[in-house]
């Protein structure tokens, strides 16, 4: 096993306890209420149905029946804890963090109030507090796993490495030898510069399972990545004499070869990997997932991975995933036309998963419109529930001015978005406005606009273009002028948001301020990649003109001219009479 599948293992070991309710202990009676017989009948009814609510997932009636329950008592633990994991459920993490404070005020021996607050004191960055529940509770819980390694990692987080180690070394005690244990305390040695333990914690497995081959090449990959190619090897030369044909030995061998810039023995061991019979098709793509990602991080050419595809490729000549991957690398090499072919192999062969057909896409669109909207028609022939091939296929078609086609697509598509993917809902009712402004249907559109933004109302495309075009039909100006100006507050140097937001201005009659803005948008055209448009020198012509510069507004309505993708009607009748002409 490599060295990131331990390190994984052992965050997802450490992730988050279970939501669990708190279990009953000795209160401290001292300080809860003492209730009369009928507070109490009361009482118990409310918890009883809090708890039923809950149970139910029905948070608001839980919420509901636990204030009845502490408006009786208000020293009961159990509902200052319920309470607790309400708010935290809310992402009250302050509130949440008080009312666990009073459950453990009351009840100080409950391990699930210490360890909720405990917890959120660790997810505040209150270390210290943090530390001292844990240590308290492993003193009352000493057999509880999980406790040692929220102190250990409370521990490393405050700073106190050597603290960390040992809480794992009593953990150990507990438990035993355990990798993901050894591979931690590996990490917290290495942080502290003390190599000579680092090391010695993988080595006691070999001392202990010598003739264990994956410990041997675990040692070889952590030195080969401690900068220590030299003891790597030697490691991984034992490791031979136990079992040269190990796939993942090999693999650590191309790494190490790879990293001394010995290429040609890098790869003549993957083509041994390749065609060992020991090795299944996945644990072969893996290899090679690795061995291209290695290649990547070093800024190596990635063209030599390509012959031990050909490789793979020829022993299993049916295998649709090498398809896949070996389009990816394809599309890494900016070989869009090859990678494209290994995708619609493997969206022939498995027609009915999105994946294919979505690389194919990513090929395409947007250079090639006509191909984007091949491919998006076939997807939706095969799988006709999925939305983004819809929208592809509009958007697509609004690139060749096809609106009515493209609105059609996007009409059918948005009833197979899933009603939780907000974002995508208002991208789509966004296209749909665009286009419906396009078909001249411009009541159509600007409600279509004001459904996309109740979706997402800080969708920045459609603010923008809603602005603009209310700004066009000079309707709303106010409510334009704030919907432009959350989409320059959002993105303050995009020249098409500034140009908006100047027009806008411009339309309210106040030209000084729309002309700062505009020049904004022509200055960011220029230092940046997005072209000026002829439009965008019309409208600084236009402010020019309102600012006492005629000599100059005339010079860029020429340059608009020039630019030969006008739309304009007023263009030519400017620059023939030398004056403003609002369209």
């Amino acid at each position: 096993m490599h060295i990131k599948t331990y390190i994984l293992c052992f965050f997802a070991f450490i992730i988050g306890c279970s939501n669990i309710f708190a279990q009953e202990s000795k209160a401290n009676t001292t300080l809860q209420t003492k209730l009369s017989l009928d507070d109490q009948r009361k009482f118990d009814y409310y918890f009883y149905e809090a708890m039923n609510a809950k149970a139910l997932n029905k948070y608001a009636a839980t919420f509901d029946y636990l204030k009845y329950c502490i408006e009786i008592d208000s020293t009961n633990a159990n509902v200052l804890y319920e309470l607790g994991d309400y708010y935290n459920s809310l992402d009250k993490k302050n509130k949440a963090m008080d009312f666990y404070r009073k459950a453990i005020t009351y009840d100080s021996d409950n391990f699930y109030y210490n360890m909720a607050y405990a917890n959120l004191c660790f997810e505040f960055k209150q270390y210290s507090d943090a530390i001292e529940k844990y240590e308290a509770l492993i003193l009352k819980n000493s057999d509880n796993n999980e406790l040692y390694i929220y102190l250990s990692e409370a521990y490393r987080l405050d700073g106190d490495l050597p603290k960390a180690i040992e809480a794992l070394d009593k953990l150990e005690q507990v438990i035993g030898l355990n990798e993901k244990i050894s591979i931690q305390k590996f990490q917290l040695y290495s942080m502290l510069k003390q190599e000579k333990k680092a090391f010695s914690e993988i080595q006691k497995y070999i001392d202990k399972y010598p003739t264990e081959i994956r410990y041997q090449i675990l040692l070889g990959d952590l030195y080969l990545q401690s900068g220590k190619p030299h003891e790597a090897f030697m490691i991984y030369s034992k490791a031979k004499a136990i079992d040269p044909e190990d796939p993942y030995l090999i693999s650590s061998m191309a790494t190490y070869y790879e990293q001394t810039d010995n290429k040609a023995a890098a790869e003549s061991e993957l083509q041994t990997a390749l065609v060992s019979p020991k090795m299944d098709i996945d644990t072969k793509l893996g290899i090679l997932a690795q061995y291209v990602g290695t290649l990547q991080q070093n800024k190596k050419d990635t063209n030599v991975a390509n012959a031990l595809f050909d490789t793979l490729m020829t022993q299993h000549p049916q295998e649709p995933k090498l398809n896949l991957m070996y389009g990816n690398l394809l599309m890494i090499q900016d070989r869009k036309n090859d990678a494209r072919f290994q995708y619609q192999v493997f969206a022939e062969s498995e027609p009915t998963n999105p994946t294919g057909w979505e690389q194919m896409l990513s090929t395409t669109f947007p250079d090639s419109i006509d191909l984007a909207i091949k491919v998006c028609e076939q997807a939706i022939s095969y799988i006709p529930d999925q939305p983004q091939f819809y929208f592809y296929l509009g958007v697509s078609k609004y690139m060749k001015e096809e609106y009515e086609g493209a609105l059609s697509a996007l009409q059918k598509g948005v009833v197979y978005v899933d009603p939780e993917n907000v974002g995508l809902l208002s991208d789509f009712y966004g296209q749909m406005g665009d286009l419906f402004y396009n078909l001249g249907k411009q009541d159509s559109a600007f409600a279509t606009y004001e459904k996309a933004l109740q979706y997402n109302p800080s969708n920045v495309g459609i603010l923008n273009n809603y602005s603009y075009y209310l700004s066009l039909t000079k309707k709303d100006l106010d409510k334009a002028e704030k919907m432009s100006s959350l989409t320059i507050k959002a993105e303050p140097t995009n020249p098409t948001y500034l140009d908006t937001y100047g027009w806008i201005l411009f339309e309210q009659g106040a030209y000084a301020l729309a002309k700062i803005y505009i020049e904004k948008a022509l200055q960011y055209s220029e230092d940046g990649k997005e072209p000026i448009s002829a439009e965008v020198l019309e409208h600084y012509a236009d402010v020019l003109y309102k600012t006492d510069e005629p000599e100059k507004a005339l010079e860029y309505w020429i340059k608009a001219k020039e630019k030969g993708d006008s739309k304009s009607k007023t263009l030519d009748k400017k620059i023939e009479t030398k004056t403003f002409i609002s369209e």
